[in-house]
C-alpha cells in the first residue's frame, strides 16, 4: 500500500562529487555535493547560492569535478558541514558548518594540476572532470523564500581523467562498471553500489552512438592549449 508522505528531502540516490575550484587568491577549494546528472559531456549541478563553490564558479566559469569511490567515503565526511566561506553564511551556520581554509588538507586528498582548468584535481579520486561554465539557471523564481537561495549550472565538459584500474580490458575510452564503484548520497547517508542485477537492454547500443560534439570540442581545445 502507498500513502502520502512529505519527506523533508527527496534524495533518492546520486553520486557523491567533490568540486574543486579556485578561490580569489589562487588557493583551492573543495566541496561536496551530490545535486547533479550528466547528458554527454554536459551536466547540471545545484548549489547553495550562498556557498564559495558558487561564488567562484560564477567568478572563474571553471571547476573540477571529482567523483570519489565508495572506498573513499571517510575522506568525503572529513569535510562535510565545512565551508571555505569566512564569515560562514547564516544558512550554514545554523546548520552547523565550519570555515575551513584548507579542504583538502582536511579530507586528506592531494592537489594535482589540471590541464585546461585553474583549479586543481583530487588526486586519489578514481575520476577528474574538468569543466567551463556553459550556463546559470535559478531556482524556484516564483517562490519568495527560496528565490535566490540556490542555483543550477550547466558545466560543459573539457577534459575528463580517469584511473586505469576502472578502464573496461581491450576497449579504449570506456569505464567499466564492474571496476568503477561510485560513492552514493542517499538520504543523507554514504551508500556504494552492488554487483550487476542483470543485463539492460540499452546495453545493445553501441556507447559510441552517445557521443556529442562537446568531445570534438574539448579535444581541439585542449589542441590550442597545448
Amino acid at each position: 500500500m502507498h500513502r502520502a508522505h512529505e519527506p523533508a528531502i527527496l534524495y533518492f540516490g546520486t553520486p557523491v562529487v567533490l568540486i574543486s575550484t579556485a578561490n580569489e587568491d589562487g588557493s583551492a577549494n573543495l566541496a561536496p555535493m551530490s545535486s547533479v546528472f550528466w547528458l554527454g559531456w554536459r551536466c547540471m549541478i545545484g548549489l547553495d547560492a550562498s556557498s564559495r563553490t558558487t561564488e567562484n564558479i560564477r567568478r572563474t566559469r571553471q571547476c573540477v569535478l571529482n567523483l570519489p569511490s565508495a572506498s573513499q567515503a571517510a575522506y568525503v565526511d572529513r569535510i562535510a558541514l565545512t565551508t571555505g566561506s569566512d564569515p560562514v553564511p547564516a544558512r550554514k551556520t545554523q546548520r552547523g558548518y565550519r570555515h575551513v581554509a584548507d579542504k583538502f588538507a582536511l579530507a586528506g586528498f592531494t592537489e594535482a594540476a589540471s590541464e585546461m582548468v585553474a583549479p586543481p584535481r583530487a588526486r586519489e579520486c578514481p575520476v577528474h572532470m574538468e569543466a567551463t561554465l556553459e550556463g546559470e539557471h535559478g531556482l524556484a523564481q516564483n517562490d519568495p523564500w527560496l528565490k535566490g537561495a540556490v542555483v543550477s549550472f550547466e558545466l560543459r565538459i573539457l577534459r575528463v581523467h580517469l584511473a586505469d584500474d576502472i578502464m573496461l580490458d581491450g576497449a579504449s575510452n570506456r569505464v567499466d562498471p564492474d571496476k568503477w564503484r561510485p560513492l552514493i548520497m542517499s538520504f543523507q547517508k554514504f551508500y556504494g553500489l552492488g554487483p550487476q542485477i542483470q543485463p539492460s537492454r540499452l546495453a545493445s547500443v553501441p556507447e559510441a552512438a552517445y557521443r556529442s560534439p562537446d568531445i570534438d570540442r574539448a579535444r581541439a581545445g585542449f589542441a590550442e592549449a597545448s
